[in-house]
């Protein structure tokens, strides 16, 4: 009998050129579809909530699908995971892409419609250098940055707004450009040096002197729906702030102008993770 289930996934997003199936290379789409036709023995095709772009991480997309499964959808999540990483002591070919969880939902369970707010994370590792373990997963910004002013022009983003200027070329026509953010906040850490961690493996390391204390900058942006590459947009606007290019100010008269070129520059797709999608299911 023909089910739906909904997915939970989680990805790194570096070896892949996104979510959406595209021929001749690997998306998480794409390799999730694979599986999951192999596994039931016809074509599935698996419907995301989020089109991640290439080198975009996720620790909470969803996707449904429909298909006569055999496998009890209480114990799916653990075959597809046997299926995409292999055995535990050797590196699969999909590794990089994990089933969380499955669960049915109703035959005409519409999870686009269902979608109440999505969250995102964008991580910037603002220091002088970037230890390669790092640089699929941070920012690299070198020059010291101005957080509290990142976090006054921030407030300006909050609440809902025609958000055409943060939105890249590609984005869907004729759809409305009105958003609502409900949050942003904006954090820091220290990161531990690189000294420290050389010392922690017993490695030698020459010390350069640098002005900036390395650390961290989160920014989270929970919102009602996003613009193609409007988290990256904003990051980019922000660090510009940052950096003293613009004032905080400035963010009103850019959300104003509608205008894509008033904006800062896009910052590269490793820095950003889905980090929550909220629905009706998933709370």
């Amino acid at each position: 009998m023909e089910k739906r289930v909904l997915l939970t996934i989680e990805y790194d997003g570096t070896g892949f050129s996104g979510w959406q199936r595209q021929p001749e290379v690997r998306t998480v789409q794409g390799t999730i579809e694979k599986v999951l036709t192999e596994l039931i023995g016809e074509p599935v095709t698996v419907d995301g909530v989020s089109r991640t772009d290439a080198g975009v991480h996720a620790c909470d997309q969803k996707a449904v699908f429909s298909a006569d499964l055999r496998v009890p959808v209480d114990k799916l999540a653990r075959v597809l995971n046997s299926r995409l990483q292999g055995r535990p002591e050797s590196r699969a070919e999909n590794d990089d892409v994990r089933i969380i969880r499955a669960e049915e939902v109703a035959e005409d369970f519409d999870l686009r419609g269902s979608v109440a707010g999505k969250t995102y994370r964008y991580s910037i590792r603002n220091a002088a250098e970037m230890p390669v373990f790092d640089r699929n997963f941070r920012y690299l910004v070198t020059q010291n940055l101005d957080v509290s002013k990142m976090r006054e022009a921030a407030e300006y983003i909050k609440g809902m707004h025609d958000f055409r200027c943060f939105q890249a070329a590609g984005g869907e026509p004729g759809k409305t450009t009105v958003r609502t953010i409900k949050d942003i906040g904006i954090n820091e850490e220290p990161v531990q040096s690189r000294d420290s961690a050389a010392e922690a493996w017993d490695i030698p390391v020459q010390r350069q002197d640098s002005e900036i204390d390395a650390r961290d900058i989160f920014i989270d942006i929970s919102g009602d729906g996003f613009l193609y590459n409007m988290v990256r947009i904003i990051t980019g606007t922000l660090v510009e702030v940052g950096l003293g290019k613009r004032e905080p100010d400035d963010l009103k008269r850019i959300i104003e102008s509608r205008d894509r070129t008033q904006a800062g520059h896009t910052a590269p797709p490793q820095g950003l993770c889905l980090m929550k999608v909220f629905s009706e299911t998933t709370g």
